[in-house]
């Protein structure tokens, strides 16, 4: 028996409705602010991502896992993987593993605009 239903992911950043909105247009959905410090992406389906203002908020060093490692990454399914490279980079992404090894890897590494890691991943 489960003792709890998921909610959310919350992701620290140094302003929080600009990364809400890069979100949403990377995923759609609508975003609400909830407080200054706090705005939540609501998804289509239900899912929900929250971004909260962390004062002295320092982006990860991806790929490094000792000093200031990425914590956690999300993962985005893509059916057409050049296409969402182009959409996330125009949108503020940056590229951070473009390397698929000729396609032998399904999926791609970006930071979004504070530099948390996230994946493009081949459906």
């Amino acid at each position: 028996m489960a003792v709890a239903t998921f909610s959310l992911v919350a992701l620290d950043c140094p302003e929080p409705e600009p990364l809400a909105r890069f979100y949403a247009d990377v995923l759609g959905g609508e975003v609400k602010r909830f407080a200054d410090d706090w705005y939540d992406l609501y998804l289509p389906g239900g899912t929900r991502l929250a971004f909260q203002r962390a004062s002295g908020y320092r982006a990860p060093d991806w790929p490094r896992a000792d000093d200031n490692s990425q914590q956690s990454h999300l993962d985005f399914d893509v059916d057409d993987m050049e296409a969402g490279r182009e959409r996330v980079l125009a949108l503020g992404a940056t590229a951070l593993d473009l390397d698929d090894r000729g396609g032998e890897r399904g999926f791609r590494v970006f930071a979004d605009p504070v530099g948390h890691p996230f994946c493009l991943c081949r459906r």
